[in-house]
């Protein structure tokens, strides 16, 4: 049987999840301990219903599917009517680069509708009729673009990142990848993973799980935690 080590901090984080969770079950204890032992920070994709060993994984796994950006090249006018220091979310047109801001218009959303509706660089048909199709962006940087601080100049090429959940544009990837861990992915604990029984657990993160819960390891665990006699109560209504 391999020996489990407790650290001195171990024992400390143990200590606090025992007195918050009367009565702690022996399973439910062993996991806190490895998800610490471990530094494992699961967290749940709705989405896709599926469950991943911490958000860095998350998004390798999406990234590498193309499940997270796309390029898209946009069209930069300069007008210091349209965005100013103040503006925190723009209407863009993806044919012409026409922008609308939140505090330069008093109704952007229909703005950028009518304007692409009459858009004469607007090629894309559906149906015999201009296509409605326009970017949204409050990110900083691409909201910075747009915003002439001299004499305007002439229209440019830019390339930005599209979120494939939101379809809200980026300077970068780093800011798709940003705004997927704060808005789409669920923190949850490893309890919560082992009692869940309505998602799919990542290959990688599931192989790791059941490696570690394996009745000689947790029995190796009760062993280290008897050596302490602080532990020795819960240790006894265990083996009970």
């Amino acid at each position: 049987m391999a020996k489990v080590v407790i650290s001195e901090h171990d024992k400390e984080v143990l200590q606090r999840f025992l007195n918050e969770n009367r009565p702690a079950e022996l399973v439910n204890t062993y996991l806190f301990f490895i998800e610490n032992k471990f530094n494992l920070q699961p967290v749940l994709y709705p989405k896709e219903k599926k469950i991943f060993q911490s958000a860095e994984d998350a998004v390798k796994s999406l990234e590498g599917e193309g499940k997270l950006w796309h390029e898209a090249e946009i069209t930069v006018t300069f007008s210091n009517l349209s965005v100013n220091d103040q503006t925190t979310k723009i209407y863009i047109c993806p044919f012409s680069g026409k922008v609308f801001g939140d505090n330069t218009h008093p109704n952007p959303q229909d703005a950028i509708y009518d304007w692409v509706s009459k858009c004469p660089e607007n090629t894309e048909r559906q149906g015999g009729l201009r296509v409605k199709r326009f970017y949204i962006s409050e990110d900083p940087e691409v909201i910075k673009s747009y915003a002439a601080k001299t004499k305007p100049k002439e229209a440019v090429k830019k390339v930005v990142y599209s979120s494939v959940m939101s379809g809200k544009l980026f300077n970068s990837k780093a800011g798709v990848i940003e705004d997927f861990k704060k808005n789409y992915l669920k923190s949850l604990t490893l309890v919560e993973v082992q009692n869940q029984n309505r998602f799919e657990i990542e290959e990688h993160f599931l192989a790791l799980l059941q490696k570690q819960l394996v009745e000689d390891k947790i029995a190796a665990f009760v062993e280290a935690l008897a050596e302490f006699p602080e532990f020795a109560p819960y240790v006894e209504r265990w083996i009970e």
